[in-house]
């Protein structure tokens, strides 16, 4: 799977065109992805899905401490049907930095997402739901028909990824560096030696910010927001992996909870940015691609994409091509 992630920070009509270059430009899908402070995705999923005809399409990824996970399956098998069955389901437990402006704590968000996994597949299957765990959900149903959808899920701890790789139809692991994505193989690895035997082994997608772009420093300048967020996010294990001071990125974190997004950005190093993601030109990210671990099944080129995100597509396409990694 070669995807991308299109962030609803612009306007719908530039997320629609974004979701019509990926699927001319032979992506497979088109994620969309979901902070409460950018434009809705479900709607704009609805637009993208009007526009286009092939390209599968889905949240990437949905968090169920906002909207109840009866609700999310609910309104992923209604985008599903009205995209003919092109839907992916992404669910992961949300960026807590922005989850704490709604004083939403993020409790137990493994258990959370495996149920909402669980939950939703069986209402997808036609049953009725009672469930008393994480939420609560009391003979709850969908009152339309829906297919198997596939789930994947958002990961980066070492239990998310252990938990998608046994349950999940896919892990969309937030990495980009090839010593990040070696150690999720291992993770999923051991997920999936207790993944029931009938079950299709699941696809081990990257999900990487990527920047790309013929001017090296703007596409490096281009990366830095998504990864003060992904910085904020990171466990300390991965900060550790690769030498960036705990504290500073507790700070990118308060900054960006207060609001300070200016602050934020400036204080993202350059090491930050080879850590969490691929920057540079079309030659860099080629380089980068193909040293992928061979267990990488997948990539989801998450935002920004580049300073000039449309032709950023096309480039991307060609570089995965000729990386031959994936």
């Amino acid at each position: 799977m070669i995807a991308i992630e299109i962030t609803p920070d612009r306007p719908i009509e530039d997320c629609i065109a974004l979701a019509t270059a990926a699927e001319d430009a032979g992506l497979d899908a088109a994620l969309v992805s979901h902070h409460y402070n950018n434009r809705d995705q479900w709607i704009a999923l609805s637009a993208m899905a009007t526009a286009t005809e092939a390209i599968d399409l889905g949240p990437g990824v949905a968090n169920p401490y906002e909207t109840h996970p009866v609700t999310l399956a609910g309104r992923m098998a209604t985008l599903d049907e009205h995209a003919g069955g092109r839907g992916v389901f992404g669910v992961g437990a949300g960026d807590r930095s922005t989850l704490a402006n709604l004083g939403i704590d993020r409790d137990r968000p493994l258990r959370r997402v495996l149920e909402t996994m669980q939950v939703a597949r069986d209402l997808w299957a036609g049953e009725r739901v009672t469930h008393d765990g994480t939420f609560v959900a009391d003979d709850a149903g969908l009152n339309f028909e829906s297919g198997s959808i596939p789930v994947y899920v958002g990961a980066q701890g070492p239990h998310m990824t252990r938990m998608a790789g046994k349950y999940a139809d896919g892990i969309l692991y937030n990495g980009a560096h090839p010593r990040n994505l070696a150690w999720a193989a291992e993770r999923v690895a051991e997920g999936r030696s207790e993944r029931d035997e009938d079950r299709d082994p699941p696809l081990l997608a990257a999900y990487a910010s990527v920047s790309i772009d013929d001017d090296a420093d703007r596409a490096r300048d281009a990366a830095r927001e998504p990864v003060a967020f992904i910085t904020a996010g990171a466990p300390d294990p991965v900060l550790d992996r690769h030498g960036i001071d705990t504290d500073r990125a507790g700070e990118i974190g308060a900054a960006i909870q207060q609001g300070a997004f200016g602050t934020a950005f400036e204080a993202v190093t350059p090491a930050m940015v080879d850590a969490f993601a691929i920057a540079g030109t079309p030659a860099t990210v080629e380089d980068r691609l193909a040293a992928f671990p061979d267990a990488v099944d997948g990539l989801v080129a998450a935002s920004p994409l580049g300073p000039d995100p449309e032709r950023a597509i096309s480039l991307l396409a060609d570089a995965v091509a000729r990386s031959g990694a994936i």
